[in-house]
């Protein structure tokens, strides 16, 4: 099948959800189908653009005028479509709803070509509750033409349990890993019988780290003024934290329960600097505070990538690819602080060898995840 993977934003070299995409186009590749990446950016001249696969499809020139032609434009798509005999759309959903990009789905229908939309997280609203007011206000223009678009579509997919979405149907498959690109936990006992912990995350409130640094304040608080050796418990955060979420949540913990030397924050890590700090932790921190956001089950790439390297890991939302799996521990969806005896407790008693963790998901690889996609695909043209 030859295939058009439709990306609305640009890539960044180290974000998740770019290796995400290629590793999707990779999935569609395996299965033997023509994949076309078209996406948007800027070229080296600073004019805003549409690719396909690296090479310029369409020039809107600079400026704002040309900021707006990229958002209601879609012909060059269009054009292209017919002229390369495509045959179906995968769209990566943006928030980004409007008559525009309707009027052009409706077209490809009206010829023939199929399109599915993958909405990475639903219910979506409440992450940008505390986004900037241009966020703001492109989220209330997609609520007006959602359900719409919705209807341009012959599914919609996503990594919740939802049956329906915006009144389509859905393709629920779980989000998926590239074992090529996630080495296996290297981890050595520490001679000083201390627990790391890890979390890596672009950090949102949503990621609900501020529950393990109340945790590990407590724990350190418990023992003043009594004759009790605690272990060290440090915790360290990889990636990127907004300084909102710096100076009003994690420094106020921090400061509080003087956690300076207990909470290690990183920054941004890559490649092998990244798997230097997985291998000195013991345990990974998965989301806690999708709550926050009104979500209660969701398969999230954190997990994937947490059992493919083999370390066992928390989280507090429903994933019922780990819920029942004995490498993981399960916290409540709410805003309790997280007991960190508890994860000491599971760490002296874990035994599980990294390669039986990550042979538990072999079958969440993104060939197997994208085939499901394609599946659903002919199965709707069959039924048409």
């Amino acid at each position: 099948m030859l295939i058009l993977f439709l990306v609305y934003h640009g890539f960044s070299e180290h974000s998740g959800m770019t290796k995400k995409i290629h590793y999707q186009v990779k999935g569609l590749r395996e299965n033997g189908h023509d994949v076309r990446l078209c996406y948007y950016g800027f070229a080296g001249n600073g004019h805003r653009c549409r690719y396909i696969d690296g090479t310029i499809l369409k020039d809107y020139d600079t400026g704002r005028l040309a900021a707006l032609r990229q958002r209601i434009s879609y012909e060059s798509i269009y054009n292209y479509c017919i002229r390369e005999k495509i045959e179906f759309i995968y769209a990566l959903s943006f928030m980004n709803a409007t008559p525009w990009l309707i009027c052009f789905f409706r077209k490809l229908r009206k010829i023939g070509i199929k399109a599915d939309t993958e909405i990475p997280t639903y219910p979506y609203d409440q992450e940008l509750s505390t986004f900037s007011k241009k966020e703001r206000f492109v989220l209330k223009v997609d609520k007006l033409f959602r359900n719409w678009l919705a209807k341009e579509m012959s599914a919609i997919v996503t990594f919740s349990d939802e049956e329906r979405i915006f009144g389509q149907r859905t393709i629920r498959i779980s989000n998926g890993v590239d074992f090529d690109s996630i080495p296996l936990h290297q981890y050595q006992t520490s001679p000083d019988g201390s627990v790391l912990l890890i979390g890596v995350a672009e950090v949102h409130l949503w990621h609900g780290f501020d529950r393990v640094m109340t945790g590990l304040g407590e724990y350190y608080a418990g023992s003043k003024g009594e004759k009790c050796e605690l272990r060290e418990v440090r915790f360290h955060v990889v990636g990127g934290v907004h300084p909102s979420q710096m100076s009003h949540c994690f420094m106020p913990i921090i400061e509080k329960y003087q956690l300076h030397d207990k909470v290690i924050l990183h920054g941004q890590l890559f490649y092998k600097a990244l798997d230097e700090v997985f291998d000195q932790c013991q345990f990974a921190i998965g989301s806690l505070g999708r709550h926050r956001t009104g979500i209660t089950v969701i398969k999230t790439l954190k997990n994937r990538e947490c059992a493919t390297r083999g370390i066992p890991f928390i989280y507090s939302k429903k994933d019922s690819d780990f819920d029942n799996q004995s490498y993981v521990l399960r916290a409540p969806a709410d805003e309790s602080l997280i007991n960190i005896q508890r994860i000491i407790d599971f760490v002296d008693n874990f035994s599980m060898k990294p390669k039986i963790i990550r042979k538990s998901v072999e079958h969440l690889n993104w060939k197997q995840q994208m085939k499901e996609v394609v599946d659903a695909i002919h199965e709707s043209y069959l039924c048409a």
